[in-house]
């Protein structure tokens, strides 16, 4: 039996396909890229944004009709929060698999294939860590240090999908990077829905997480995944003293979501500006090279022009190097969902203007570097030729000739506002 993997939305749901992966690759199943070569195709959904959302469930309706003798099963977030779309837009018996449910995997596909309707689906705490993951990338690892998140954000859904926060033993997550570095990654990516929640409920600390896998023998870097700010400010000197250590990317994905105060209110953040502008600060004093990336929801249904304006405040003053935008957009199950939506064109207007102001802030950003020498972690090859390496900061440089896997010396020789092209110099 031939199956294929299709995985849509965050480093955490490309674990998940992994651990898939690896189950029917246990179970004696052919594991293939192109869905026609395959007699199953999992389609591993995300729901977290609604233009994500007509992706998946157009993917699904086009697989299951250019390939009507073919098996589609659904997996990821849309299993959890939203099952009554699946079957609007599925063939009657369409099987699926819950993102807390993958060690069933062999099963669903085994029934499914058959003609057999099997759906694994509800929260669970098992651990995965330590569960064999398949990937044809040896030079990076991801590893799911916890599941689920404390926050009851108004406008996510996710979090209805993942369940309250399961964090994994830092023994276990620091045995699964061993083996990994090891078998020759030179990356360890520590992912959750908030890395910054890890250890809240078994009274562990990130910090401690992080120093111990940084710790490991080899020579690697260590990525941590987004954050939630207010998760992160009972350990600010273990988090500085963490990110301090040379195996670790000096990088933090430290969501925002607006400058207003009140919009992070009604959006129950559970921090404020001053909180958030104060610990990047102590960030930035104790590591100048430090990379901060955030998240910026535009058009929150109580964003008023004032609230939009102090955005913009925020984001000149803060200049992040990275910054994901969105528009706002209901989603289903989440609370926000019952206000009324700001009119569409206006949220364009705001959209398109902080666009243009997030473009000038990181081209401006990354313009400081140019022509500067930094060393460089060479992890992928680039989708239109090159390969794409990674600064001790995590910022993306372009470079012509590498060698995978490898740490190179980089001249930055052109900017723009979203990598860095560079040549590698002796």
């Amino acid at each position: 039996m031939r199956v294929s993997i299709e995985t849509f939305g965050c480093t955490y749901n490309k674990a998940d396909s992994q651990i898939m992966a690896g189950v029917l690759a246990k179970n004696g199943m052919e594991l293939v890229d192109n869905v026609e070569d395959a007699d199953v195709i999992i389609v591993n959904t995300c729901y977290v944004k609604l233009p994500t959302e007509s992706k998946v469930t157009n993917r699904i309706q086009k697989l299951q009709k250019t390939y009507p003798d073919k098996k589609v099963i659904v997996s990821g977030c849309m299993v959890e929060i939203d099952p009554e779309k699946i079957d609007k837009i599925t063939k009657e018996g369409t099987s699926w698999i819950g993102p807390h449910q993958l060690d069933k995997t062999a099963e669903v596909v085994k029934a499914a294939y058959n003609g057999e309707t099997l759906r694994e689906d509800g929260l669970s705490k098992k651990s995965k860590v330590g569960v064999k993951k398949f990937s044809e990338d040896k030079k990076v690892h991801i590893i799911q240090i916890c599941e689920g998140c404390m926050g009851k954000c108004t406008f996510c859904c996710t979090r209805l999908a993942r369940g309250p926060l399961h964090s994994y033993p830092i023994a276990d997550i620091k045995k699964e990077a061993k083996e990994a570095i090891e078998n020759g990654c030179v990356e360890i990516e520590l992912t959750a829905q908030d890395t910054a929640a890890f250890g809240h409920d078994t009274h562990e600390k990130l910090s401690t997480l992080i120093k111990e896998v940084a710790s490991l023998d080899g020579d690697f870097r260590v990525r941590i995944g987004m954050m939630h700010p207010k998760n992160i400010f009972d350990d600010v000197d273990g988090i500085i003293e963490a990110f301090k250590l040379p195996k670790v990317y000096k990088f933090m994905h430290l969501p925002v979501q607006t400058g207003s105060d009140k919009v992070l209110k009604e959006m129950n953040r559970r921090h404020t500006i001053s909180e958030y502008k104060d610990f990047v600060n102590k960030m930035r004093k104790a590591i100048p090279e430090i990379t901060l990336a955030t998240d910026i929801i535009v058009g929150y249904p109580t964003e008023t022009d004032k609230d939009f304006n102090e955005t913009i405040k925020l984001l000149r003053e803060i200049k992040p190097s990275i910054v994901h935008l969105s528009k706002y957009q209901h989603r289903k199950g989440a609370l926000s969902s019952s206000l009324k939506a700001i009119p569409f064109e206006l949220m364009k207007k705001r959209s398109k203007k902080l666009t243009q102001i997030i473009s000038e802030i990181t081209k401006e950003e990354n313009d400081h570097l140019l022509g500067q020498t930094l060393e460089t972690l060479i992890v992928e090859k680039g989708s239109k030729g090159g390969y794409i390496g990674k600064t001790n900061s995590y910022l993306p440089v372009v470079v012509q000739e590498a060698k995978m896997g490898s740490f190179v010396n980089v001249k930055i020789v052109e900017t723009t506002s979203t990598y860095l092209i560079g040549e590698i110099v002796d």
